[in-house]
């Protein structure tokens, strides 16, 4: 009987070992005989391969290129008929130096230089066996994502460092620092590590508060912090410079995402862009009437814009936990709803929820805008100047008593942006300074030039973006979560069945869902939108459960539209139905049949 192979790992009754196939370590490199990248690379290959690394041993397998399907597959059927006559290595090392095209003329020149039989190589290369391998290697390519050749593994870890041998090296022997960093790389790039360090910041103040510590939480978020110049002071709480402040950051990214998707992304065109629109508005509509049937005429009806938000950061991680049940479409609906819910929320903030109103500070405000848009249109692209005035337009703003997170989304509109660059020209450049002087060096006005070609590959704010990402997710928006979320719970006066409770937990665990649902269901009923063959509608109620998930974006306005104890009960109402919608949400798209549609 037949043993299955488990292509995702090495397995020497199949793979060429260059070494000893019990090392320790093993290198594994996906390349293409006749990509030009792979063959450049080959030297460094070989000096690894036959390095003399303790416990390391070097596989190569196939990923022949679509765009160059059929020279492509011919050499790796080549290189692998060759190993059944025990000359793989030999095979492997020749066909990266003879022409890329892979004659059938230059393919038998070979075979004779190798001393391979010809006649066996040829009948090996149409055989099931040969193919079978092949079409293995592919499928194991698949499975680690492979998306381009050369690319390498180390210990069944995709390698993205510099391929400079010494870096290699550093990488097999993992010295703590290099264990410490890619630790780092790994829980940064999980998808839902910025939901999860939310989640622990939030349960961290709720123990401070309820554990002996509420004096002491408090002393920290009404401790004053500020400057002063001459005469001049100003100050604000270490709550209000996180809530005002440091989130005025947040509102930077999320407004540079806005500003991409509209551009470029799914919100780009009507036809993209139709279903999550109507989605988010249904989203936003239902949850603030419910709101408003509970509190219209009472003293808390300002609260309304609390239940219409989405936090994106949960909402998004909750459907990483859930894998391969959440299709790819469904996730990019829920991107894209979420974005225009953000772009809604953005602008409540900035009309409903300011705190009077100043006209001088308000008119110097309107003149850094003014100097900004005057910067874009000189295609201005250095980051420096927009983020020196976004300083000053944030103060301005906050004098002026609009909100001042509104100064990151006005300063996100005002970066230029701009086409990417074109790739095959900044590869050119970049060969032609590493050969400038033989390929031994490069001086430092080379590698200045690279790294402004590599710059120009992507748009300003994407470069601002990538910088302050994930000191948005894992500081801001923690402290954030902390400092807004430490709530006693023993002996409060918390009812659910309050107006403002009722209409915020009803408003994101039944609005969310509902306006999200019926206005899609609507919206593809009459031809204004189409739904995804890969998404049913389970899973888009699944999906608006999700959107319930208000948190940051819910008690951010929930700070600026309440006070004292009736603010940390309506937070409180915001928890729970965040928890409840999350629930309902996993659990819905747990059970959603597949291709239900």
């Amino acid at each position: 009987m037949m043993t299955k192979i488990n292509i995702e790992n090495i397995d020497p009754s199949r793979d060429y070992i260059s070494g000893d196939p019990n090392s320790q370590n093993f290198l594994l490199l996906y390349g293409d005989y006749t990509c030009n990248y792979t063959r450049r690379s080959q030297k460094l290959n070989l000096d690894l391969s036959q390095s003399k690394l303790p416990n390391t041993a070097f596989v190569y397998r196939q990923c022949p290129s679509k765009s160059r399907e059929q020279a492509s597959v011919t050499a790796s059927k080549f290189a692998l008929a060759a190993g059944l006559q025990n000359k793989f290595w030999e095979a492997h090392e020749r066909l990266f130096q003879i022409d890329s095209k892979m004659s059938e003329e230059s393919l038998d020149a070979l075979a004779a230089e190798l001393e391979i039989d010809q006649k066996r190589l040829k009948t090996d290369m149409n055989s099931d066996m040969i193919s079978k391998h092949l079409n293995d290697d592919l499928t194991s390519a698949l499975i680690h994502e492979i998306k381009n050749t050369p690319t390498l593994l180390i210990n069944g870890n995709k390698y993205e460092g510099a391929w400079d041998e010494l870096s290699i090296i550093e990488e097999i022997k993992r010295p703590l620092g290099i264990k410490l960093r890619d630790a780092r790389e790994s829980f940064f790039h999980w998808a839902a590590s910025a939901g999860f360090v939310l989640m622990l910041a939030t349960i961290a103040a709720l123990i401070f508060v309820n554990f002996g510590f509420k004096e002491t939480y408090d002393h920290w978020r009404e401790t004053q912090l500020g400057f002063s110049f001459g005469d001049s002071k100003f100050s604000l709480s270490i709550e209000s410079w996180v809530n005002d402040g440091l989130m005025a950051i947040f509102f930077l990214i999320v407004g540079i995402e806005i500003k991409r998707e509209i551009l470029y992304g799914e919100l780009s065109s009507l036809s993209k862009a139709a279903l999550p629109l109507v989605g988010a508005l249904g989203g936003i509509v239902v949850p603030v009437i419910i709101y408003l049937a509970f509190n219209l005429g009472l003293d808390t009806y300002n609260g309304w814009g609390i239940p219409m938000s989405t936090d994106i950061a949960f909402t998004l991680g909750l459907m990483a936990l859930l894998g391969k049940r959440v299709p790819l479409p469904l996730k990019v609906f829920v991107s894209a709803l979420a974005i225009a819910d953000d772009l809604a929320a953005i602008l409540v903030i900035a009309i409903f929820y300011g705190h009077g109103f100043h006209v001088d500070p308000f008119l110097w405000a309107i003149g850094i805008l003014a100097t900004m848009l005057f910067l874009n249109r000189a295609r201005i692209y250095s980051r420096t100047p927009y983020m020196l005035l976004a300083v000053l337009l944030w103060y301005f703003t906050h004098e002026s008593g609009l909100h001042a997170t509104l100064a990151g989304v006005l300063t996100a509109v005002m970066i230029p942006s701009r086409e990417p660059g074109n790739v095959g020209g900044v590869a050119a450049q970049a060969e032609a300074v590493f050969g400038a002087k033989g390929g031994q060096e490069v001086s430092t006005d080379g590698i200045r030039i690279l790294q402004n070609a590599i710059d120009r590959l992507r748009e300003p704010s994407y470069h601002l973006q990538h910088r302050l990402e994930s000191w948005s997710n894992f500081l801001i928006l923690p402290l954030f979560a902390f400092f807004n979320t430490g709530i006693v719970l023993n002996g409060s006066s918390f009812s659910a069945t309050e107006p403002v409770n009722l209409g915020v937990i009803l408003g994101l665990i039944i609005g969310k869902p509902l306006g999200i649902f019926l206005s899609c269901w609507l919206a593809v009923r009459l031809g204004i939108a189409s739904l995804s063959n890969e998404i049913n509608w389970t899973q888009i109620l699944g999906a608006g459960c999700l959107a319930g998930v208000g948190f940051t974006m819910s008690i951010f306005i929930a700070t600026s539209a309440f006070e004292l104890e009736l603010l940390n009960n309506v937070k409180l109402s915001v928890l729970m139905a965040s928890i409840i919608a999350a629930s309902l949400g996993i659990l819905i798209l747990m059970i959603a049949k597949p291709n239900q549609r």
